[in-house]
C-alpha cells in the first residue's frame, strides 16, 4: 500500500502539516498550530507541526507518533494499515474517520494488507 494512506486511511498527503513540513512554511505552521490548539484545547506549537506522514519514515507530530489510537492499534497488532484487519468495519476507533472521509475507507478497502 502506498506509505501516504496512514494506518486509518487518510491520505497524509493532504494533510496540512505534511504540506507545511514539505513545504518548510514556517507562517502556515504557525497557522495551523494556532487553528489545531483552540480546536483540540491544548497548546500546540510550531514547531510541533512537522510530519512526514504516520507510516513514513521521519518526523511527525506529537499527536500522530503518539497519541493516535488508530496508529498504536495498527502498530501494536502488526498490520501495514487498519486495512488488515477484520475488524476494520465494526471499529470505534476508525469510526470517526469514516463518518468524516468515504475516501479514508475506499483507500483501506481497496489495499487493505
Amino acid at each position: 500500500m502506498d506509505m501516504m494512506i496512514g494506518y486509518c486511511g487518510l491520505d497524509c498527503r493532504k494533510c496540512e502539516a505534511y504540506l507545511a513540513t514539505v513545504n518548510d512554511d514556517d507562517e502556515a505552521r504557525r497557522d495551523i498550530a494556532r487553528r489545531w490548539s483552540e480546536y483540540n484545547h491544548v497548546d500546540i506549537t510550531p514547531d510541533m507541526i512537522n510530519c512526514l506522514g504516520c507510516r513514513a519514515d521521519g518526523v511527525k507530530t506529537p499527536y500522530c507518533s503518539h497519541f493516535c489510537e488508530i496508529r498504536k492499534c495498527a502498530l501494536g497488532k502488526g498490520y501495514e494499515t487498519c486495512g488488515g484487519c477484520s475488524d476494520m468495519e465494526s471499529c470505534g476507533k476508525v469510526a470517526m474517520v469514516f463518518q468524516n472521509s468515504d475516501e479514508a475507507r475506499d483507500n483501506l478497502r481497496s489495499g487493505s494488507d
